[in-house]
């Protein structure tokens, strides 16, 4: 399924569903020759693919291979040349415990697809993990650390350096995500603590601060040398500014060029009633898929994206009405504007051949699924691909991988956070819910 930008598809065209057939085809398929799910909801897909899991809904061809469903506090992913899946594990609360989280390292030793062989290390939990010339970077939500790793290793080769340290991390969106560049610079993701900068946060009608003292600090992409030892924030460049979390953060190795979806802010209707009403908020702000350049001001707290229009209209917070434009006219747009409230985590460009010649140069989006669109149905729980167009992306993109979510349920079974492609051409995808990688595999028409 194809989407088109909201002003020309309409407000009731916002948000789609893959179409279940191809799933329900498939599981009465499998049903009839006496194969049936097991209590987690997987099920041997000899049709599909060994191992398939018949409840993630791709495209025709496209079978999910279940890798394991034991990494609790899964987040971002990336795949070694020799195929181990290294996974950042963030750290969780459990029986009113904390649960110190790590990086996990997953091995299919006899080639079915499912990981056999598992290894876990670290001491503190983070969003990010990244491989590259002999290391793994990891990022912690106050540092950037940098483990020696030899080749074909499930386990560090020594203590890890730490590149960055003390970064800012209090409140809200303190998860940060890397991304790496070919001249040698490390982008690090500092999200803003707040929704929308508020004199008193998440007060109804409370005004903006302004300037918004954040932006000196968080909410941009700071620049660091992915090489040098002992760095704190000073001794990066804040590369840009004016995006509230961008956790979803990647150089395109067809460009060099830095790319990002960023988190829209929250709660129009709840803070601002008498300017915004539910459906306001169902459809507002976009979630933004940018090309992030240097000196870049996307505009965030003073302004927000507004789907249905295409404009980047003044918050409440700073006089704004719903209508106008003011102080945003000169600020960066999105390429992709996506629905509000999704939650955008990770984002991957295909560089693979395994997948036909149209994903070539696309791009993966990892959407972890709204919680402020009620009391409308939450939506966005789903893996998205925007097909590139003359070297860049928008305004077309699809529904690539889906069915995390039972609609009649109130809670999904799997939340996607992070995607990724191996060395082969598969393109994985990790979820936070409970902790389950799969390896996206095309088996062909």
């Amino acid at each position: 399924m194809t989407h088109r930008p909201v002003e020309s598809r309409g407000l009731a065209a916002a948000t789609s569903i893959a179409s279940p057939t191809r799933l329900l085809t498939a599981f009465f398929t499998l049903a009839l020759a006496g194969c049936a799910p097991d209590e987690s909801g997987t099920v041997e897909a000899t049709e599909l693919c060994p191992g398939g899991d018949a409840r993630i809904e791709l495209p025709e061809g496209f079978c999910a291979q279940l890798v394991t469903d034991g990494v609790p506090g899964a987040r971002h992913i990336d795949v070694a040349p020799n195929g181990d899946v290294f996974v950042a594990r963030r750290n969780r609360r459990e029986n009113n415990q904390t649960v110190p989280g790590g990086i996990t390292v997953l091995r299919d030793t006899d080639g079915d697809g499912r990981a056999d062989e598992r290894a876990d290390w670290g001491e503190n939990g983070g969003n990010e993990v990244l491989l590259a010339d002999g290391f793994l970077y990891f990022a912690p939500d106050d540092a950037v650390l940098r483990y020696p790793l030899e080749a074909g290793s499930m386990q560090p080769a020594g203590q890890p350096d730490t590149i960055v340290s003390d970064l800012p991390a209090d409140g809200n969106h303190a998860a940060k995500s890397l991304a790496l560049g070919e001249d040698g610079s490390l982008y690090v993701n500092i999200g803003s603590p707040s929704n929308a900068c508020m004199t008193e946060a998440r007060t109804p009608e409370s005004p903006g601060m302004d300037p918004c003292p954040e932006l000196d600090t968080r909410a941009g992409i700071w620049r660091f040398s992915a090489d040098a030892l002992g760095q704190t924030l000073s001794d990066g460049t804040r590369f840009a500014t004016g995006l509230r979390n961008t956790v979803a953060l990647r150089v395109r190795p067809e460009d060099g060029e830095l790319y990002g979806v960023i988190h829209g802010r929250d709660q129009l209707d709840a803070m601002w009633p008498g300017v915004f009403d539910v459906e306001d908020n169902t459809e507002m702000p976009s979630e933004e898929f940018v090309r992030i350049t240097e000196g870049a001001d996307f505009g965030w707290p003073y302004c927000f994206h507004d789907p249905r229009t295409g404009r980047k209209l003044l918050t409440p917070e700073y006089g704004g009405d719903g209508e106008m434009v003011g102080r945003c006219s000169d600020k960066d747009m999105p390429m992709i504007a996506f629905p509000a409230h999704w939650a955008p985590n990770d984002l991957e460009f295909y560089t693979g051949e395994s997948f036909p010649e149209r994903y070539r140069g696309g791009a993966f989006i990892a959407f972890h699924g709204s919680w402020n669109r009620a009391p409308n149905p939450q939506e966005g729980f789903q893996v998205v691909f925007a097909p590139s167009s003359s070297g860049g992306f928008g305004p077309e993109w699809e529904t690539f991988a889906d069915g995390f979510r039972n609609e009649q349920d109130a809670d999904a079974h799997a939340r996607p956070v992070g995607v990724a492609m191996g060395p082969d051409g598969v393109l994985y995808v990790s979820e936070s819910v409970n902790g389950r990688i799969w390896r996206i595999v095309y088996e062909g028409s």
